[in-house]
């Protein structure tokens, strides 16, 4: 399982990072989330300039067991959304940390990051899912 050290993850297994550059905050969903997942079908991706409330569902993935909701790790404005997506849905399997991002939200109060977890910790809490199923 692949947790790139430089990013925040929540516990319903986004990740985040925050591009200084832009000033916007990148999600996505953790190698975990698209393990347990399986092949991703579809990804319903909100629209640019549309609202996002932290832990408040933003997107929706698609797979042959369901569809799960993406929360949003911070509250803001959707800046930019991977419309490649749309067309290979299933990048988010392949590259979820680069070529699968989700959404590029301009966050309202940037502190918001400050609940998610680190790396270490989020490999701590994958963990004990891990063990709790086994």
């Amino acid at each position: 399982m692949d947790v790139p050290k430089y990013l925040k993850y929540s516990k319903d297994h986004e990740w985040a990072n925050y591009d200084e550059d832009d000033g916007v905050v990148v999600v996505g969903i953790t190698d975990y989330a698209q393990e347990k997942i399986g092949d991703i079908t579809y990804v319903e991706l909100p629209e640019e300039g549309d609202d996002a409330e932290k832990g408040a569902s933003f997107a929706e993935i698609e797979h042959h067991k369901g569809v799960e909701d993406v929360y949003s790790p911070v509250s803001g404005r959707i800046f930019e959304v991977n419309t490649a997506l749309s067309e290979s849905p299933e990048l988010v399997n392949q590259d979820p940390f680069d070529e699968g991002w989700l959404a590029k939200i301009e966050p309202s109060d940037l502190s918001e990051l400050d609940d998610m977890m680190s790396a270490e910790d989020y490999e701590e809490y994958v963990k004990e899912l891990r063990e709790d199923e086994d």
